[in-house]
């Protein structure tokens, strides 16, 4: 055999080989492609494929959704239970001026109280000298800073109270704490100081019927 044959032998068995290889490949890639497209499918959902640790995976997550959900729904409705459950002292103070002679004094000391319910009290008062009196009330609250949370539907201290001799009256209270009160307060001061304004009403008294005697 010549150079020339066995040089074409050579080639041809080298061909040979690298054909056989390559179809190898391909038959191995081909089978390979069937758990690799599973696994493709398992992880994108495509094809519409999921495999069960996806589907305990979303399990999961559903549960610990709901979980947290149900923490926070109990939450809120702790944190709600808690301002519905939140209670305030409120202590009542009666004061006279120093030329005031009534006996004045709360109904009751103290009262604990829901923020955002209306509520009810008396103070009593009482003219114990031998001529008609005419006072005043005036409140005042503490700590100062809660007073523009204390609102008052009825008050003795909207007006004047006049008492002849001997004469006694309850005079009611009603007021509402509002949800907004601060947290940290919880026990405030009502405080009322009745003052003798019998001469100012009868100056006033006077001037008006002077007023309606010019015209």
């Amino acid at each position: 055999m010549d150079d020339g044959s066995k040089m074409t032998n050579t080639t041809t068995s080298v061909i040979t080989k690298r054909l056989l290889f390559i179809v190898l490949g391909m038959f191995g890639f081909g089978f390979a492609m069937v758990p690799l497209y599973d696994v493709f499918c398992a992880v994108t959902g495509f094809n519409g494929k999921t495999s069960g640790r996806y589907i305990i995976n979303e399990q999961m997550i559903n549960e610990q959704m709901a979980n947290e959900q149900m923490v926070s729904g109990q939450r809120v409705s702790e944190e709600t239970e808690a301002v519905a459950k939140r209670t305030v002292t409120v202590q009542f103070l009666a004061n006279n001026n120093g030329s005031m002679p009534w006996d004045f004094r709360a109904g009751q000391r103290t009262l604990t109280v829901q923020p955002g319910e209306m509520n009810a009290t008396e103070f009593y008062a009482r003219n114990t000298t031998d001529r008609t009196m005419t006072a005043q009330a005036i409140p005042s609250v503490t700590p100062f800073r809660a007073a523009e949370y204390l609102h008052k539907t009825e008050c003795f201290c909207f007006t004047q109270q006049t008492l002849a001799a001997g004469e006694e009256l309850s005079m009611p209270l009603r007021f509402i704490l509002a949800d907004e009160l601060p947290q940290d307060v919880k026990k405030l001061t009502l405080s009322y100081t009745l003052y003798d304004v019998t001469a100012q009403m009868g100056a006033q008294a006077v001037t008006q019927k002077r007023i309606a005697v010019r015209n």
